[in-house]
C-alpha cells in the first residue's frame, strides 16, 4: 500500500480502537485479488487495500449511517446481491459495468461502489452511493477516491464518539451532520457538495 492509503487505513483502525468497537482487517489472498482484478477491473490502489487490509469484519457506526465494507471473498457475490431487485420489483437496467460494490449501508441496504471507469493516476477511483429499491440507480458522490472515503468514514466515527450510544432524535442527527460537514469539506470538498454526508 502507498503511504496515503496506509495512513487512511491506519486512521480507520485507530478510531475503532478509540471507540472500543470491534473490527477485523486481514491480509487478502493475492490469487483471489488477482481474480478480482480480472473479473471486476479493480484498480491498483484498491487491490493493494485488499491485499494489505482486507476488511474481514468492518462496520462503521455513526448516528446517521452504518457502513459495512465487504471483504475480498464477498465482492463477486456482492455485485449480484446488492444490484438484484427484491422479488416482484422491476429490475433496474442502468447499473454500469464499471461500478463495483465494495460495501453497503447496514441501515438502508444502499450500496457503496467504485466507479472503475474513472481511475486516477494513483490507481484509485471515486466512490458513490445510490438509493436501492428504485427503478433507476442515481449515483451520489460519497468520496473522490477510495482513500478519501476511508478518511471520511474515520472522521464520521470520531465525531460520532461525542454523541454517545443513546437513541438519536432528529435534532441529534442534524447536529451530527452539521459537525461532520466542515470536516468533510477539508477532506473532500466535491463529496461535501454532493450532499450525501450532510
Amino acid at each position: 500500500m502507498d503511504s496515503d492509503l496506509a495512513d487512511a487505513v491506519e486512521g480507520l483502525k485507530e478510531v475503532f480502537q478509540k471507540r472500543k468497537l470491534e473490527c477485523t482487517f486481514g491480509k487478502g489472498d493475492k490469487a483471489l485479488v488477482e481474480d478480482l482484478r480480472k473479473q471486476l477491473r479493480l484498480p491498483s490502489r484498491i487491490r493493494a487495500f485488499y491485499i494489505g487490509a482486507d476488511p474481514l469484519k468492518v462496520e462503521t457506526v455513526t448516528p446517521v449511517e452504518r457502513v459495512r465494507l465487504f471483504p475480498a471473498a464477498e465482492l463477486v457475490k456482492a455485485q449480484t446481491v446488492i444490484t438484484s431487485p427484491p422479488e416482484g420489483a422491476t429490475p433496474s437496467l442502468d447499473w454500469k459495468a464499471g461500478w463495483v460494490v465494495i460495501g453497503e449501508s447496514s441501515l438502508l441496504g444502499d450500496p457503496y461502489f467504485l466507479d472503475t471507469g474513472k481511475p486516477d493516476p494513483e490507481g484509485d477511483c471515486p466512490v458513490y452511493t445510490a438509493i436501492s429499491g428504485q427503478t433507476r440507480w442515481v449515483p451520489t458522490l460519497a468520496a473522490s477516491s477510495f482513500a478519501q472515503f476511508l478518511r471520511i468514514l474515520s472522521t464520521a466515527m470520531e465525531i460520532a464518539a461525542g454523541f454517545g450510544d443513546g437513541i438519536m432524535d432528529d435534532e441529534d442527527e442534524d447536529s451530527f451532520r452539521e459537525s461532520l460537514g466542515p470536516k468533510v469539506k477539508v477532506i473532500d470538498s466535491p463529496a461535501l457538495r454532493a450532499g450525501h454526508w450532510t
